[in-house]
């Protein structure tokens, strides 16, 4: 395996792990490799130092190889979600995401793919003003922007991706 350090495009810094050289430019280019912090699939590796251990190390890492990680109780039959994990930094970060998205959604209405249209209708005056969240095409948040219409996209977590 190799441990990489990976940048985003928005110049996030996490790492990785890949069987090759190869393996991470061919996920890279299919688009599985993303950001944990803002999902960007434009992601590059970084400079990196050769880990040299010797003949002992290797034994032990070989060894600890060998030992199954534990899986919770209550992992579910079949294939298995895999995150890079961020540096302590971006892990904090990416908490304090979780809980921000967590207090809009518990505070707000759910109105799924209709989000644009009853946007405007409170923005208008037609329904009463209440906070919402929902899904928005490109166009559609576009458009509301044009109209003055005031609206700030849920932060995207890693987990969303999966």
């Amino acid at each position: 395996m190799i441990h990489y350090t990976l940048t985003c495009d928005s110049e996030h810094t996490f790492e990785g792990w890949f069987r090759s050289s190869a393996d991470f430019d061919l996920q890279a280019k299919q688009g599985h490799v993303s950001c944990p912090l803002c999902g960007s699939t434009a992601v590059t590796r970084g400079l990196m130092a050769p880990n040299v251990q010797s003949g002992r190390a290797r034994d032990e890492r070989q060894e600890a190889a060998r030992v199954p990680a534990p899986v919770p109780a209550e992992a579910p039959e079949g294939p298995r979600q895999m995150m890079m994990v961020p540096d302590p930094t971006q892990r904090a970060m990416l908490e304090a995401l979780r809980e921000l998205r967590q207090k809009i959604t518990e505070n707000a209405t759910y109105v799924g793919d209709k989000f644009a249209d009853e946007a405007r209708r409170m923005h208008h005056g037609e329904t009463e003003a209440r906070g919402i969240y929902g899904e928005a095409t490109p166009e559609e948040a576009a458009s509301l922007a044009e109209e003055g219409i005031v609206f700030q996209p849920l932060p995207i977590l890693p987990e969303d991706r999966n």
